[in-house]
């Protein structure tokens, strides 16, 4: 009978947990389920950084790309895969694809997490064909360094350098798509 209460306590303890991690969407979440190793690895370097726990305390959703690759000789291409997350879940897998020209030279590595706002914002992101223009930019996360991130038309988008070299003076933009997971 002791084992009993014991397994139901334990079991109750589970359920609420899980459940009040579904309810709240920020760095108090014990971790994200159903996530991928690097998505994983890029998602708690994007938690270690102050600057950013109020964006996962207030933002809606975001979207964490581990590993995006970017080169560039006069044109250039850049090219992520990565996961939106929601209530501590993923909810999908997403691609970004960049052009830009103008110019620039070399590559460059870095991890990137586009934060959504409100609901709003994160609808129009899993529907698709959601694109940034030209006048889209990403602030750059320094470490020891004051990170200047804003939302601006209810999306925040941030980036972790992982290495490379390049030089840059052009023009792009950022095309993404979304698949919901099952």
């Amino acid at each position: 009978m002791k084992s009993l209460t014991i397994k139901s306590i334990t079991l109750i303890s589970i359920v609420a947990l899980n459940s009040s991690c579904q309810k709240i969407q920020d760095s108090s979440c014990i971790s994200e389920t159903g996530a991928k190793e690097a998505t994983m690895v890029a998602l708690k370097k994007f938690k270690e950084t102050s600057k950013l726990k109020s964006f996962f305390k207030k933002s809606n959703a975001y979207a964490v790309f581990p590993n995006v690759v970017k080169g560039g000789f006069g044109v250039g291409a850049a090219r992520g895969i990565g996961e939106v997350f929601q209530r501590c879940k993923t909810i999908g897998s997403t691609t970004m694809t960049q052009v830009s020209i103008g110019f620039q030279l070399g590559g460059q590595a870095f991890s990137q997490i586009v934060f959504f706002e409100t609901q709003k914002d994160t609808d129009r992101f899993t529907q698709g064909n959601f694109e940034f223009g030209a006048s889209a930019s990403a602030a750059l996360i320094k470490a020891g360094a004051a990170t200047e991130a804003a939302y601006s038309d209810g999306v925040a988008v941030l980036t972790l350098s992982k290495g490379g070299l390049m030089y840059e003076a052009s023009i792009g933009g950022q095309k993404f798509s979304f698949s919901a997971y099952k």
